[in-house]
């Protein structure tokens, strides 16, 4: 068991935050148990139950822990990355092993708005389908999809049952139409009622915004927001250094 080091510069909140990550990286804290409680980690490494606190709060709003009221701290289940990049949710998710699910909150052929036409490169008042959904992965809601492209690439869409199908495997598969290019803009926001309560989050919670625009072959097919939990999502890119001039 590591220990803390009163004489170390770290911070002593610090080390303990880095102990505790070292036991769920390391699985002998498993998702889903139960921390030492606060009295026992003062005990244990000689700490005030304030530097205690400190440590075990950094934790849980870095999303490691989470608190449930009247019975603990246990450890979270790890975060899902977000891949930035252009791929649909069921290939997302059966790529990390888990089963991907949808299901239905309304589909229904709409006129575009002057801002929807905008995004989508059409003409104000064409028609357009909008989908939406609410995603899951092994059960779990993860996040709310909705999805509106215009009838003039997809005339029949409304009649395929997409219950735990990629929409984007439908567009190739029955309509020809390969997305092959996307813009994506990611914001941070709040959930609202409606939302919070689908995904099965509190209400207030956080949720990370999802503007995209898909293309095939320089078209803009899509134009998609999706509401996605904050809780289990976190975004990882690599950094690029550009190439100094001589």
């Amino acid at each position: 068991m590591a220990t803390i080091d009163p004489d170390s510069p770290v911070p002593k909140y610090f080390q303990l935050r880095e102990i505790l990550l070292d036991l769920i990286e390391s699985n002998e804290l498993s998702i889903g148990a139960a921390i030492p409680s606060e009295r026992e980690l003062c005990q244990r490494f000689g700490l005030s139950r304030m530097t205690v606190r400190q440590a075990v709060d950094a934790l849980v709003s870095e999303g490691r822990l989470h608190r449930v009221a009247g019975k603990g701290t246990f450890v979270a289940r790890p975060k899902i990355e977000m891949a930035l990049r252009l791929t649909s949710f069921s290939d997302d998710m059966r790529a990390r092993g888990m089963e991907p699910g949808s299901r239905d909150l309304d589909r229904r052929v709409v006129r575009a708005s002057a801002h929807l036409a905008r995004e989508l490169g059409i003409q104000p008042g064409e028609a357009v389908h909008f989908i939406e959904r609410l995603r899951t992965a092994d059960g779990e809601p993860l996040c709310i999809e909705r999805a509106h492209i215009p009838v003039s690439f997809a005339p029949d869409l409304e009649s395929f049952d997409l219950s735990g199908r990629s929409l984007y495997a439908l567009l190739e598969s029955r309509h020809g139409v390969v997305l092959d290019a996307g813009e994506l803009t990611i914001d941070g926001g709040i959930a609202d009622p409606g939302d919070a309560d689908l995904l099965k989050m509190p209400r207030g919670g956080a949720v990370l915004l999802l503007q995209r625009r898909s293309f095939s072959g320089g078209v803009c097919v899509e134009f998609g927001v999706s509401t996605y939990r904050a809780d289990r999502y976190q975004l990882r890119t690599v950094l690029e250094i550009p190439a100094r001039r001589g």
